[in-house]
């Protein structure tokens, strides 16, 4: 495009026209003209990982120097101009490298640029960046070769003279009939080698390796008539090791659902399974439906050793969640006793049995030693047994040789922590025992008995003297009548081992202590029959439950010498109550027709569900799980059914804040009344 001025005339030179067309015809002639017209410092060479930011360059515009003569008559003439669009023409494209300084990431280019500079300046001559090729060397193979003797051929040959082969014909035929009748097949082989001798009898020349077949087959006929014993079999202990794996591993997959449910762990479906998944989901379903609480009965620990037999007690090992003592017995009769373990991993059977020469009232697990249960009978005997021996050497002492021992039925064993170790990591245990006989017991091991020493005799105190004559029989007024008082129950603090509670066969609970073995700290009377089982509870440590003949379970408050809830249900005796050890607001009962689960949360004047026992059978026992929300209840035919509470919304919040709200609101409650 050309710079036009309207009233004048424009003439240009031949020469200067033919130079304008060769600039406008050749490309390389423009690109030089342009990159002569930069500066020197502003020719930079383009680099596509770099962006420049520097200020545009102002281009000078070359002007044309023609000089014109220009007249007054050319001036006063009309010229006409006519403008017309040339083609446009593309002599160089490439992107734009430089920005302006005015531009919002003109400074974050600028660093970006010095540190591309500093990294191709750093590069340069630096070992740490070579680009050369690597080859990596193998090592020259060894020749490895194996040299062996040579294996000599050598012929060698034997005489066997008719006397050796007769010899060796009676031998063959020294077996009795009963033998031969027995082993009727190993016969009928040595008919087959008899023939072969006899036709190898009629040359008096053998080989050797005749007579070396000979003997190989008389011994295939021996091992043919000796075999394994299989009783030695079935009593190797590698035998009943994978016995016991094959067992575990066969349950395992028979009770999966089962386990699952107790565990709160998703089910497995089976793929080989012919039921169709839309009938599950229905009876899924239908079970939802219904929202009120329940419970599922999940197995029963049971075996024909057990079947029959009254369940006294229950008790998890404290360190193996998955393994339950369970102790059987007669309380009416003087029979054997029956302790079993059982595991989880197995329900049908259990992992081992040993047999007590009284009824088993009572049994606990060791905390330090769990292969240690300590066992309460109905004679007075407390022994010690170890579950992980399976001969005589499992009863590890017992009282019967000590001369101070319990008189009556031990009705309640417990391992308590006693003194801090030196170390501070682990405290010492005491067993401690409670009988019929008053007398609170610490037991010793000493050699293969145990000894024991009292802590406390509870005596029973009654005046004999008449009111009307107090002042005639001052010498009777001090005698009174010291009985000893039945302790049938025992519990111990939860954080402060050195306390203890003891129930009665009076109704009374005493709170008594290690260190004073005379007077008890306090007492609470409100049962009017006797205490049956007294427990604390394991998140409020100022509280503890009760339950009695009379048919009350009592909630107590340490500091109060009165309840501050009382639950009844039935006229039937409570015979245990127990805290759930999940869940602060939840404890259960038996009272031997029926078990009850009690939700404070949800009502404290009836219980949330209501389990009823078959009929003809007794509920005995009962524990709830470890790690679970599982129950099991004991009964008199010697089953330990696993129950699981379903549509019980049980609080996940704070457990003891929830126990001491509804303790103290039954307190300001009975203060307002």
């Amino acid at each position: 495009m050309a710079n036009v001025t309207v009233g004048e005339e424009v003439t240009r030179l031949p020469e200067e026209q033919s130079r304008q067309s060769q600039e406008k015809h050749s490309p390389n002639q423009a690109d030089s003209f342009w990159m002569k017209s930069f500066p020197a410092q502003d020719q930079t060479i383009y680099n596509p990982l770099q962006v420049s930011v520097c200020a545009l360059p102002v281009l000078p515009r070359k002007r044309d120097n023609v000089r014109q003569h220009i007249t007054e008559v050319k001036l006063d003439e009309v010229v006409d101009i006519c403008f017309s669009e040339t083609d446009t023409i593309s002599l160089l494209d490439k992107p734009n490298t430089v920005i302006s300084e005015d531009a919002d990431d003109a400074e974050a280019i600028k660093k970006g640029n010095i540190h591309y500079a500093e990294l191709c300046k750093n590069r340069m001559g630096n070992d740490k960046y070579v680009v050369r090729s690597m080859q990596t060397f193998n090592g020259a193979p060894k020749d490895k070769q194996i040299q062996c003797d040579k294996i000599a051929m050598v012929e060698e040959g034997s005489t066997a003279t008719v006397w050796d082969i007769y010899d060796s014909f009676c031998r063959q035929n020294e077996t009795t009939e009963s033998e031969e009748e027995k082993y009727s097949e190993s016969t009928l082989n040595t008919s087959k080698i008899q023939d072969k001798r006899q036709e190898k009898s009629n040359s008096t020349i053998c080989t050797g390796s005749t007579i070396s077949s000979l003997l190989e087959m008389e011994n295939y006929e021996n091992s043919l008539n000796v075999g394994p014993d299989p009783q030695w079999i079935m009593e190797s202990e590698s035998f009943q090791h994978s016995l016991l794996l094959m067992m575990r591993t066969i349950m395992a997959n028979i009770f999966q659902p089962k386990l699952a449910a107790y565990r709160q762990l998703p089910v497995l479906e089976d793929p080989d399974s012919t039921v169709k998944p839309g009938t599950k989901e229905q009876s899924e379903e239908g079970e939802t439906s219904s929202l009120t609480p329940a419970l599922e009965c999940l197995w029963a620990f049971t075996c024909e050793v057990t079947r029959g037999c009254n369940i006294t007690s229950m008790c998890w090992n404290k360190k193996d969640p998955n393994l339950l003592a369970v102790g059987y017995g007669d309380l009416m009769n003087e029979k054997e006793g029956l302790i079993c373990c059982w595991s989880l991993k197995n329900p049908v059977w259990p992992e081992c049995v040993f047999y007590c020469h009284s009824c088993v009232t009572c049994v606990d697990f060791s905390a330090n030693n769990p292969s240690q249960l300590a066992v309460g009978m109905l004679d007075g005997t407390v022994a010690l047994y170890n579950i992980q021996c399976r001969d005589k050497r499992t009863c590890l002492a017992s009282s019967s040789e000590c001369s101070i021992k319990h008189l009556h039925p031990v009705w309640q064993v417990k391992w308590t922590r006693q003194e801090m170790r030196l170390s501070g990591e682990e405290r010492v245990e005491a067993l401690v025992s409670v009988s019929a006989d008053g007398r609170i017991k610490k037991w010793l091991l000493s050699a293969n008995h145990l000894d024991c020493i009292d802590l406390m005799e509870l005596k029973r105190t009654e005046n004999i003297k008449p009111k009307a004559q107090k002042k005639k029989r001052k010498k009777k007024a001090a005698g009174v009548l010291a009985m000893m008082m039945p302790t049938l129950c025992i519990d111990f603090h939860p954080t402060d081992y050195s306390i203890y509670l003891t129930g009665t066969r009076d109704g009374l609970i005493h709170k008594c202590s290690f260190s004073n073995s005379q007077h008890s700290l306090d007492t609470y009377q409100k049962h009017f029959s006797q205490v049956n089982h007294v427990e604390w509870s394991p998140f409020s440590p100022d509280a503890f439950l009760s339950c009695s003949s009379d048919w009350t379970i009592q909630l107590w408050r340490q500091s109060q010498r009165t309840p501050v809830l009382s639950f009844t249900s039935t006229q039937k005796a409570v015979y245990s109550a127990s805290w759930s050890p999940n869940h602060s607001t939840v404890f259960a009962a038996i009272n031997g027709r029926q078990m009850e689960i009690w939700d404070l949360n949800i009502c404290i004047l009836n219980p949330a569900i209501v389990q009823h026992a078959a009929p003809g059978v007794k509920m005995t026992a009962l524990l709830f799980a470890t790690g679970s929300d599982c129950i099991l209840v004991g009964d008199s035919d010697g089953q330990v059914t696993v129950y699981k509470p379903k549509n019980l919304s049980m609080g996940h919040g704070k457990q003891v804040d929830s126990l001491d709200d509804i303790i103290h609101s039954a307190v300001s409650r009975d203060q307002k009344v």
